[in-house]
């Protein structure tokens, strides 16, 4: 048995490494994730498949979502512009995942555009992604995982320090000018992190020429402070602010009224804003974490129509989020640490909505789809993590409340004010187990339950939207209901990275919006409806490794190989046809010399296969299948190391697309293609 530990995690404040087995005494400690388990653990201890990227290996100009491409089991969904990822966790998207920023929900009901993009990379530290049910730790949303977004924490150190970074990039493509600074200053009760970043980026081009108003300007500001009240407690402060201009959406195009010319919804600003104060203590043989917060989302949405070169729709709303949420964590003898928790949270938004009716005239009426809606959520979690010889075993519950409700939904004589409050009360678990035979050979298994309750739009959703629907939704909505199974094999060592996984996924009452078909007979726009489908599954496996050649040969060369796969299917039972929308399986295979002093490069080939496996049905044929393709990358660098003043520079040049490939990701809204060739330089300095 290890005693040690699960104790020695909860025992530090600071909870900056921690005691590893003796068979990982090699096992970087960059592998640390707190978003699996609540607290910092290593992700071979954790018997789920986790991937944790590093925004330092994209140019600053990057979304979160990009990093997404090319890694197992994951995938982006995008808008068709350069703003806009959505991250996708094997098949599953937006509402489907928990997005976090620091460990704080990021809740917003937002039919176009990514959240997760509303934070700058270059302001980054990592970004874990926890695949697979999470809704015992993250609540309603984690059917397909969590996502987090992790900035810079605010330290203390024993003697004054000042550290800090900087990157940059420009890129061809997109004619790209981004860059980001970050701050950290210390002392023995006192921490301080401040950042800002910006971006400005151009429509991009295409083997067809450029995506017409496919770029946007950004600007992100950080500040966390970090305050010692005792040797055994200390206040943090987490401020944040983020704002994106002049955000369009080719992929959204659609008719104009009367089939005269087009409507394109685009954003002249959205912004997230957070604030959040948190407590730690040790209280007797256990760690306390407290936080409050505020998170607002606010979005101006237009449709813009071409024929009458005006804003036809226009919304303005605010997504706020106010929450509170305690963990509490003990060790119960040497084998086990048991955390106990609870989240509340309300989202309330007020959307005003107005456009042009008739569509010719110039007079604008009211067409909120709702008014004061809000969402509240209430849960409580028991989680026991267990060390038992070479076993790591998982095991944990929640019970949640999500209630909804609005004032009024839709408009004019079809306006709604009763039966719209809806209660749902679920519960979820997981547990799973995972053996470590030795640093390369981890094998693991898992089961659990996740369920999502309806969001805003899903709910209450009564009126026709920019992007030329007439959405019509449900406001008692079931809420989705997953069962999964997971089965891999994990390592990591002196041979190298490497990690195996196939899962099973189903889900009941899936949500989600119908073509039917048929048009409001009020204004003759096709009707979307959502709905909830009886049942759906999704099953797949992944692969994913990096291999040092000099490691396998003594005298072999200082180069890498590494790889990635991903195949999964997704079936409608309902309508007995695949599932919407779901990602082509894919592979990666690479070759290169990274993270070493002096030269680095890095060539890859992303071959995607064809995705002729469209919901037809159920979109009412408007999905359409995408061809297979190939692209390949290239990266040529130089790791100067302590340089000057700088405690660390490097600088790259990446080439992208090189054959200049013509072609289209299956998740892209729209017929948009993807970027043709360009080229990136960037840089990135510490000191």
């Amino acid at each position: 048995m290890k005693p040690s530990r699960l104790s020695i995690a909860i025992l530090s404040l600071s909870t900056t490494t921690l005691s590893i087995p003796s068979f990982a005494q090699q096992i970087q400690l960059d592998e640390l994730v707190v978003t699996a388990k609540g607290y910092k653990s290593d992700t071979l201890e954790t018997p789920s498949a986790i991937e944790k990227l590093n925004p330092g290996e994209a140019s600053a100009s990057a979304n979160a979502g990009d990093l997404f491409k090319g890694k197992p089991g994951l995938a982006a969904q995008n808008g068709g512009g350069a703003w806009g990822s959505n991250p996708v966790i094997r098949g599953l998207k937006k509402e489907s995942v928990v997005i976090l920023v620091d460990g704080v929900r990021l809740n917003s009901a937002q039919p176009q555009g990514a959240i997760a993009s509303l934070a700058a990379m270059s302001l980054l530290e990592s970004i874990e992604v926890v695949k697979g049910p999470g809704s015992v730790m993250h609540g309603t949303g984690a059917l397909g995982g969590a996502i987090n977004l992790r900035t810079p924490e605010a330290q203390f150190t024993e003697t004054a320090e000042t550290h800090g970074r900087v990157s940059g990039s420009t890129g061809t493509v997109d004619s790209s000018l981004a860059g980001g600074a970050l701050v950290q200053l210390s002392s023995k009760d006192h921490g301080l992190v401040l950042g800002a970043a910006v971006k400005d980026i151009d429509d991009y081009e295409t083997p067809d020429g450029d995506v017409e108003n496919s770029g946007y300007r950004s600007e992100s500001l950080l500040a966390k402070y970090a305050y010692r009240l005792t040797d055994d407690q200390k206040l943090t402060l987490n401020l944040q602010n983020h704002e994106d201009r002049d955000v369009w959406y080719p992929g959204s195009t659609k008719p104009g009224p009367g089939g005269n010319g087009t409507l394109t919804v685009h954003s002249p600003k959205q912004s997230r804003t957070l604030a959040e104060l948190g407590y730690q203590a040790a209280i007797a043989s256990g760690t306390f974490e407290a936080s409050i917060y505020r998170q607002e989302v606010e979005r101006q949405i237009r449709a813009f129509w071409d024929f009458k070169d005006r804003d036809q729709v226009w919304n303005d709303v605010s997504f706020d989020t106010d929450g509170a949420k305690a963990q509490y964590r003990m060790p119960l003898g040497s084998a086990h640490l048991l955390s106990v928790g609870l989240e509340a949270w309300e989202m309330t938004a007020d959307p005003a909505r107005f456009t042009y009716s008739p569509p010719m005239s110039n007079t604008a009426i009211s067409n909120s789809p709702f008014r004061d809606g809000e969402i509240q959520s209430q849960g409580v979690f028991v989680q026991d993590d267990i060390v038992t010889g070479d076993w790591n075993i998982q095991i944990g519950a929640r019970y949640d409340k999500v209630t909804g409700d609005a004032r009024v939904v839709g408009n004019g004589p079809d306006a709604r004010t009763n039966g719209l409050e809806n209660s749902n009360e679920t519960v979820s678990w997981s547990t799973g187990a995972i053996y470590n035979l030795s640093a390369m050979v981890n094998p693991y298994v898992s089961v659990g339950t996740a369920y999502r309750a309806a969001d805003m739009r899903e709910r209450f959703e009564d009126a026709a939207r920019g992007d030329g629907y007439f959405h019509r939704g449900n406001p008692q909505l079931d809420p989705e209901k997953s069962t999964s199974a997971e089965i891999g094999l994990k390592g990591r060592g002196r041979l190298g990275e490497y990690q195996l996984a196939a899962f099973y996924t189903r889900i009941d009452d899936y949500i989600a919006g119908r073509v039917t078909g048929t048009n409001n007979p009020n204004n003759n726009l096709p009707i979307k409806q959502t709905e909830n489908l009886d049942k759906v599954t999704i099953y797949g496996a992944e692969a994913g490794f990096i291999v040092p050649l000099e490691a396998l040969y003594a005298s072999a060369p200082a180069v890498d190989i590494d790889g990635s796969l991903t195949w999964l299917r997704g079936e409608n039972k309902q309508d007995n046809e695949p599932l919407y929308q779901m990602p082509a399986p894919e592979l990666t295979l690479g070759l290169g010399q990274q993270f070493r002093p002096g030269l680095n490069w890095h060539g890859q080939v992303r071959a995607v296969a064809e995705q002729d496996r469209t919901a037809d049905i159920f979109s009412n044929n408007t999905e359409s299948s995408t061809p297979g393709y190939a692209t390949i990358d290239i990266s040529l660098g130089w790791d100067f190391g302590s340089t000057g003043d700088l405690s660390s520079l490097k600088v790259t040049l990446e080439g992208n697309n090189l054959l200049d490939k013509r072609y289209r990701e299956h998740l892209t809204d729209g017929e948009i293609l993807s970027p043709g060739r360009g080229l990136v330089a960037r840089f990135e300095g510490s000191f």
